[in-house]
């Protein structure tokens, strides 16, 4: 009689049913993570202290040490009560010849006033040459207006001052000057060379720094004229021959761009 083998064959397919379970439990234990989290070492060194020290700002005062513009130096005298109004008559100018030379022009016509008279070509080429206004004519004087340096610019109250004292005329430079000064001026018939913007319109100054670290204010369209009247509310002024007047506020926010800058008799 032939035996069956059934038993045998399942107890095989058992046996292989039970090593795959173990495999596959055990393959899940690998793949699946773990309930506990494993923490980084702690480190026993302190993290470093930052200090942040509050610095109080404070303005930045320019140096002038350089320039030859004089400061004005405070009176002890009384300020002296002026006139409503008051306007020079008997002074005339003319048309400046150079691109940029609104210096020279207006000092011949201020000197011509005083009794006194030179050439404007010479004057010019008698400046001084640098690249900062405070301390000579800046560029070309055939440039275009309206740059500022170190192209072609112009120059600033103290070396037009101290040529027109070569000359036997006595000129003074002051960089913040008042409009009360100026108009007591104007009432000793005395008129006053002021550097605005333009035809006394409003400008930008801009800090500047010349080759050798000297630093002054600049703006486009830098112009000079001179002051000759006023009243109660108006400025009278003079460029290029031609007399105009202004609201003493537009004739103040342009004057103040480069710092009320004046020349004046001694």
């Amino acid at each position: 009689m032939r035996k069956s083998t059934r038993p045998g064959y399942l107890a095989l397919v058992f046996s292989l049913l039970g090593s795959l379970a173990i495999t596959a439990a055990g393959c899940r234990s690998i793949v699946t993570p773990s309930s506990e989290t494993v923490k980084p070492p702690v480190s026993t060194v302190p993290p470093p202290v930052i200090i942040v020290q509050r610095i109080p700002a404070t303005p930045t005062a320019i140096p002038s040490s350089t320039s030859t513009v004089l400061p004005l130096q405070p009176t002890a005298t009384p300020t002296p009560i002026l006139p409503d109004e008051h306007y020079i008559l008997n002074i005339s100018g003319h048309r400046q010849y150079f691109p940029l030379g609104c210096e020279a022009a207006t000092a011949k016509d201020w000197a011509n006033y005083f009794g006194k008279d030179f050439n404007e070509f010479e004057f010019q080429y008698k400046l001084p040459i640098s690249d900062n206004p405070d301390l000579g004519f800046v560029g070309s004087v055939n440039s275009p207006w309206g740059q500022v340096p170190p192209y072609g610019y112009g120059v600033y109250a103290g070396p037009v001052a101290a040529l027109l004292n070569t000359y036997g005329i006595p000129a003074k430079a002051y960089k913040g000057y008042t409009l009360e000064q100026i108009k007591a001026k104007i009432a000793a018939d005395k008129p006053v060379i002021v550097w605005v913007i333009g035809n006394v319109v409003g400008g930008v100054p801009a800090e500047y720094t010349d080759a050798h670290g000297n630093k002054t204010l600049v703006a486009a369209y830098e112009h000079v004229v001179i002051v000759t009247g006023y009243n109660q509310d108006h400025i009278r002024y003079m460029n290029n021959g031609r007399f105009f007047e202004t609201p003493d506020t537009v004739f103040l926010n342009s004057w103040g761009v480069l710092g009320n800058m004046v020349i004046v008799d001694k």
